[in-house]
Parts: C-alpha cells; sequence; structure tokens
C-alpha cells in the first residue's frame, strides 16, 4: 500500500547533526500522513507514494527541522519558586510568548533556575533517514484526533 493522504506510517529513523555526523536520536514512530504535523514536511513530501521498504535520506536546514533557537524561550526563575523533586534534565510547564511550553531544566545554580523552552534540537541542520516499516489506512478516530494511535504512536 502507497503512502497517501491519511496513511497511518511507521518509520524506523535515525537522526545525526548534519555537519558533525554525530547521532542524535534514533527509534521508531509512527505518524498520521497527510500535512497533520506530525512529521517535518520535507519528510513527509519525499515519503509520499512509497511503500513499505522505502528508504529516505534528507539533510534539513534548522528551518526544516525543530526551528531556529528563540532566545525568548530561554528564561530564569528564582529557586524559591522551583516545584520540589524536579531535577536537571526534567521538564516544567509554563508560559511561553504565545502559549504554554515546556520548559528543560537546564541548570541550577545558586538561587537561580535556568529553563530553555527550545526544543533540545532546534538550531541544528540534521541528516534525517528512514526506512518505511508499516503503511495502513488510518482509523477514523486517528483522523479525528490527528495522530496514529497505539504502539509507536500517540496514546491516550
Amino acid at each position: 500500500m502507497p503512502i497517501t493522504q491519511d496513511s497511518a506510517v511507521t518509520l524506523a529513523y535515525k537522526i545525526t547533526d548534519a555537519a558533525t555526523g554525530k547521532p542524535l536520536d534514533a527509534g521508531t514512530t509512527s505518524y498520521l500522513h497527510g500535512s497533520y504535523d506530525n512529521l517535518f514536511p520535507k519528510v513527509e513530501a519525499a515519503l509520499a507514494g512509497q511503500d513499505v521498504g522505502h528508504r529516505v535520506e534528507l539533510e534539513l536546514s534548522a528551518a526544516d527541522a525543530f526551528g531556529a533557537r528563540d532566545e525568548a524561550l530561554v528564561r530564569t526563575i528564582p529557586k524559591a519558586e522551583f516545584p520540589p523533586g524536579v531535577k536537571v534534565g526534567g521538564q516544567l510547564q509554563g508560559a511561553g510568548p504565545d502559549g504554554p511550553v515546556a520548559y528543560h531544566v537546564v541548570k541550577i545554580k545558586g538561587p537561580v533556575v535556568h529553563l530553555d523552552g527550545n526544543h533540545p534540537l532546534a538550531g541544528h541542520a540534521i541528516r534525517f533517514v528512514a526506512t518505511v516499516k508499516a503503511v495502513r489506512a488510518a482509523t477514523a478516530e486517528e483522523i479525528a484526533h490527528r495522530h496514529v494511535h497505539g504502539a509507536h504512536g500517540h496514546h491516550h
């Protein structure tokens, strides 16, 4: 079955830094094909019409991948306002310039906690390599929810 609008697609992928080749992420994921913002648009375009076994390899600029870094999403808060139990590497939900943001706890230094709301790979050009592992028609519920459910998709 070729990948078309409203296909549930499972990919095995690997992401490396485009400049250095350093591995950044790898795994298996599923996405709903058809401009649902579940996958980088250039990767989705390269997969359109393809079938199980197809391999795609693309270099994506930061803008085409995880976006440019936004320094407005870097902030500090007093340690006294920091919730107990959250450590460096953890996340906090907070208000951002355009709505709620998941802030990563970057460091705790003295009385100040440093937070970053950027995706950890924001600002990086990447090489995205993936192989199509499965393709099926999405369910009506998946289309209504705008994402794949199940094994490598979203769980409610």
